[in-house]
């Protein structure tokens, strides 16, 4: 414990050093404002190997969908082998989500994530190696999809060095940027299939585990970086079982007794679990509907991931500038318009593919729309969530983020799973799903900041950025984060 204590005063000692030479630091040494190429700046380095990790997790957990056509005769896989696979890595970010969370409270989120990085590299490899039947494909994709836990890792590490201002954009952009690892994988992974295959000769029964070398790689490289960063949090902010003291179970249920973190659990199954429906899907859809080979569907489908560079980050900036402008009321509604939005366009993705003669085009078009409002939603989330709870913060970014997971696998099971319906009529009920699920952002409420319907209800007023105007706030009062 005093080793513990050791760290963290180097910690704070080192992010609060620069409030006095960088008028883009608070007094708790968290940064106000993102500057992406202030490479000097520590909180810049942690956001950059915070989001090349999580870029790493996503090109693993979506190495599978792009190769689909060589896979299945490697692996004798049936049709439902492959919506089976898709809901094992779902389950796995579930899971992995859910334990994130507690992990960062009591450890701290890069040592978090530096370790399930490397956990997850080691588990990716031995299943690509022992995989010879459909349940070692789906073994596979479950490995793969425990790295999309680093997610929590990411909003929780973004969340404690960035200051209220700017913890919106910083979230939105670190997630954005590692979200194109799926649309990287989408191209990569068939382009190195193809490479190994036609210009180096080797079988297709091993063509396939080889290329898996790419993600197994940026893992390892990626969780080793995040390890050898020497510095956690910024000044203020300490491990549990330090300065507080918290218990496991108090931090716990610090997160799971507020109704406002299952309701973004909630909506974000339904902004964050739609992206990754399509995510696995799309490839398979453009194959099959508009007869592209693997390489062009591959590259189609990438067009709704890469959509993640701007849209998330631009969700962000929009939750930070209605922030300022309108309180948490406007951050709220934004979240409501634009999630409504893309559940909107979703629906139409699904009527456009069904038409007899569909338009390659214009339904890319589409897709890509679709792509932008659901990723903005998705930052627009996480603008709110570190307003939930300060002291489990990491229980509420787990939640939040495992909400995009279960959505993800209740609507594979309920339209993707069967016969029933058609892929294009799937994706429409899944839009309309979406659209009825965002209804209950209606029901947060803040009593410093308010809600959609109403303003604030407690005398202690909060400026719009979150910080208390009143210093004799009650110190015990953490259900949003403070100044």
């Amino acid at each position: 414990m005093v080793t513990m204590g050791k760290k963290v005063d180097q910690e704070q000692s080192y992010y609060s050093d620069w409030a006095h030479i960088d008028h883009g630091v608070d007094a708790d040494g968290r940064a106000t404002e993102l500057r992406p190429l202030a490479l000097s700046r520590p909180h810049t380095q942690a956001f950059h190997l915070a989001w090349l990790s999580l870029f790493a997790c996503f090109f693993a957990a979506f190495a599978a969908p792009p190769i689909l056509p060589a896979l299945r005769p490697a692996l004798v896989l049936a049709p439902s082998d492959a919506s089976a696979a898709a809901v094992a890595s779902l389950s796995a970010a579930l899971v992995g989500r859910l334990a994130m969370g507690p992990a960062c409270d009591l450890l701290g989120p890069r040592r978090a994530s530096g370790v399930a990085s490397l956990v997850c590299a080691l588990a990716l490899a031995l299943a690509a190696v022992y995989a010879s039947s459909p349940a070692g494909f789906v073994a596979l994709r479950f490995c793969a999809g425990l790295s999309l836990s680093n997610f929590v890792a990411n909003q929780h590490w973004m969340s404690r060095i960035f200051a209220p201002s700017g913890v919106g954009l910083a979230n939105a952009v670190a997630a954005g940027w590692a979200n194109v690892g799926s649309a990287a994988a989408q191209v990569v992974m068939p382009l190195a299939y193809d490479l190994i295959v036609l210009r180096l000769g080797v079988p297709i029964t091993v063509a396939w585990r080889v290329a898996y070398l790419i993600p197994c790689a940026m893992l390892i490289a990626t969780g080793l970086a995040v390890l050898a960063f020497p510095y956690d949090l910024p000044s203020g902010c300490t491990y549990a079982g330090g300065a507080k003291g918290e218990g496991f179970w108090k931090v716990v249920r610090g997160g799971v007794s507020d109704y406002r973190a299952w309701v973004l659990a909630l909506t974000y199954g339904y902004c964050y679990g739609v992206e990754l429906i399509m995510e696995n899907v799309a490839a398979d859809f453009f194959r099959r509907r508009f007869r592209l080979p693997m390489e062009a569907a591959g590259a189609a489908a990438a067009c709704f991931g890469v959509m993640n560079t701007v849209a998330r980050p631009a969700g962000g900036v929009a939750s930070d500038v209605v922030g300022r402008r309108f309180g948490m009321r406007g951050r709220l509604w934004a979240l409501w318009a634009v999630q409504s939005t893309g559940a909107v366009l979703c629906v139409m993705v699904g009527r456009m593919g069904a038409t007899e003669a569909p338009s390659l085009a214009a339904t890319m078009a589409v897709m890509v729309a679709c792509g932008a409002f659901v990723q903005a939603a998705s930052g627009l989330t996480f603008g709110i969530v570190p307003f939930v709870s300060k002291r489990s913060m990491g229980v509420v970014s787990g939640m939040t983020a495992s909400g995009g997971a279960v959505g993800a696998i209740v609507t594979n099971r309920l339209f993707f799973s069967s016969s029933r319906y058609t892929v294009e009529e799937a994706i429409s009920f899944t839009g309309l799903t979406s659209l009825l699920c965002t209804l209950p952002v209606a029901l947060i409420y803040f009593p410093r900041l308010g809600g959609m319907l109403c303003g604030p209800s407690e005398s202690d007023t909060v400026d719009h950025d979150g910080h208390d105007d009143d210093d004799d706030v009650n110190k015990d009062d953490d259900y949003m984060l403070l100044k």
